[in-house]
């Protein structure tokens, strides 16, 4: 996989709204945040746009992600939230400039067309992390804003923690792909889906309804991509809903159930998505996972 380099004071980093419409205000914690880093925020000319749900139409949300693409001084991109829209613009846009001159892209839940559409057609890693929607309003850095800095400036090296659950302890060593589950399952038998086989998946996902998440993780095991994963790694599983006629299981009990019968390590309730905290990541990177009964242990190499 291909990476690009690690930030550097007086580094410019756009910001883009690829999907949902977002006010000024919402940002402004994480302007203070990236220009205390000693980054230059660049805006989007449209990034406050507003079309129904959509920050702008399809043609502004596109031309403010390829300006950034294809400006050679701006050094990373950070979708400012996710929501829905990020599919709808994905094929109108040339990375050319990109494979010649790699740049983060940044951020998580329908950022993921981004991660899967740069990891399957080039090859280049991303960063799976926290939007300025998220930061915290009084621009204080927990530890979400935190493990980007450290992600972005080349400070991130392992996590180490006590508190997931290990379903299937092991040892594995691979790249890690995915993001949000619904979004993985929509690019499905698309140009963006992704290559899962030798791989360390990550899922998360928010107020999905249990027999959709029973439905999505079937729909993965029976297109052949969890037959062959390194491991398994399961963020959060956020305000999960059920019907009235209950299904009968938890988020995690379907996850377990669809990948029971095989042998890599499966750890639940990594503290990464639709919560807080939500660690960065980094996607395509080649990774060691090693999960225990006390703990485990995720080491990019």
């Amino acid at each position: 996989m291909k990476q690009a380099p690690y930030l550097k004071e007086g580094d410019k980093i756009g910001l883009v709204s690829p999907a949902g419409r977002i006010e000024a205000k919402q940002v402004r914690a994480a302007v203070r945040v990236l220009q205390r880093w000693g980054l230059k925020p660049v805006f989007g000319r449209h990034i406050f746009s507003k079309d129904f749900q959509f920050a702008g139409s399809d043609k502004v949300r596109a031309s403010d992600i390829q300006e950034f693409l294809d400006d050679k001084s701006i050094k990373a991109i950070l979708a400012t939230r996710g929501g829905y829209g990020s599919a709808r613009i994905i094929n109108q846009l040339d990375f050319s400039e990109l494979l010649m001159h790699p740049k983060w892209f940044i951020g998580y839940s329908d950022v993921t067309v981004f991660h899967n559409h740069l990891h399957t057609h080039f090859s280049l890693e991303s960063l799976h992390a926290t939007m300025p929607k998220n930061f915290p309003e009084d621009a204080t850095e927990n530890s979400s804003v935190e493990s980007l800095r450290k992600a972005l400036f080349g400070e991130l090296t392992a996590y180490s923690f006590s508190s997931c659950k290990v379903w299937r302890a092991g040892e594995a060593e691979g790249s890690i792909v995915g993001g949000n589950l619904s979004i993985l399952n929509s690019l499905a038998g698309t140009s963006s889906d992704i290559d899962t086989q030798g791989k360390i998946l990550f899922i998360e996902d928010i107020q999905e309804y249990l027999y959709h998440t029973d439905r999505m993780m079937q729909n993965l095991k029976l297109s052949g991509k969890l037959n062959n994963l390194k491991g398994l790694i399961v963020g959060g599983m956020t305000d999960m809903q059920d019907n009235d006629d209950p299904f009968g299981k938890t988020a995690e009990e379907i996850i377990w159930d669809a990948v029971k019968e095989y042998e890599y390590p499966v750890v639940m309730n990594f503290p990464a998505g639709h919560q807080e905290p939500n660690l960065a990541l980094y996607l395509g990177r080649n990774t060691h996972l090693f999960a225990d009964s006390e703990h485990i242990v995720l080491k990019f190499l």
